[in-house]
């Protein structure tokens, strides 16, 4: 009841803010707006997954192309009482991870080539664990519908912010200059409407999936000892050309954020501190 609760929550925020947007246009832009918005809310409950792998280029693999990816999986569902989920690989030297899905019938996990590489076999136990722990919580929907309204709210700021420039060459006259600053204003609050929408997914459920993946698993110590590599492994990664590169607007969704930056970006970051979630898992007793 809570995670619809958020997901209502999102989508109408997602109807708001087009509908804002289109008023700039009168009447008319209103109500276009509004039926565009609902065109996204419906394509953001039942595609947002589907988005968000094709974002990353995530390739579905077989048993028989990572078997024990799949072995890994496969005990752990059972565990945790859901059917499997879809097994994805995210060319990437980024040791990553993330489940998506409407629910835990149309879910799946992705792993980077990267985590693959670095972790080992009880490691990536405890990551995936964690992960199935989203689907069985229903955090995945809200993490993808999120992700794809907070990248649509940085396209429109862009589109703002050059429509404001060009704008800018077109003449002196009040009315064009009463739009340009509320063009300027929109390329302003929109990446922070973008933040606060990210920020809707609480820090409290990295905690809980942490929590429940270590109950699946039964081995706290490996999710503790997978996070420290991670966070180490994410703050040294030098990405390659071929990379796939995480996406500010989805990197709510991986177990640990995969974006750097200084103090002022950490306050507003979806991930609780690494260091209090290994302090956590390794004082749990399953």
């Amino acid at each position: 009841m809570k995670n619809m609760l958020k997901t209502t929550i999102l989508l109408a925020t997602l109807t708001g803010l087009m509908v804002l947007i289109g008023s700039h246009w009168g009447t008319g832009g209103m109500i276009i707006a509004f039926l565009f918005a609902i065109i996204m809310n419906l394509g953001s409950y039942w595609y947002s997954d589907k988005i968000v792998l094709k974002m990353y280029r995530a390739k579905e693999v077989s048993p028989a192309e990572a078997p024990n990816l799949h072995r890994i999986v496969d005990g752990l569902a059972m565990k945790a009482g859901i059917p499997k989920p879809k097994v994805y690989i995210v060319e990437s030297g980024m040791p990553n991870a993330f489940a998506t899905g409407r629910n835990p019938e149309h879910a799946a996990v992705a792993a980077t080539t990267g985590i693959l590489q670095l972790l080992s076999y009880e490691e990536m136990e405890g990551v995936l664990a964690h992960e199935l722990a989203h689907v069985k919580n229903r955090d995945t929907l809200i993490s993808a519908i999120a992700a794809t309204l907070a990248g649509v709210i940085t396209m429109l700021a862009h589109w703002a912010q050059w429509a404001a420039i060009f704008s800018g060459f077109g003449g002196s006259r009040d009315d064009d200059n009463g739009g340009i600053i509320g063009l300027i204003a929109m390329a302003i609050l929109a990446p922070i409407a973008a933040t606060l929408i990210q920020l809707a997914i609480s820090r409290s459920r990295e905690y809980a999936a942490d929590a429940e993946g270590a109950s699946i698993s039964r081995k706290p110590w490996a999710l503790a000892s997978a996070l420290e590599k991670l966070e180490y492994g994410n703050s040294h990664y030098s990405p390659r050309v071929s990379d796939v590169q995480a996406k500010e607007s989805s990197a709510h969704m991986f177990i640990v954020n995969p974006l750097k930056g200084g103090a002022i970006q950490s306050l507003f970051s979806t991930h609780p501190a690494t260091d209090e979630r290994v302090r956590r898992l390794r004082a749990m007793r399953v």
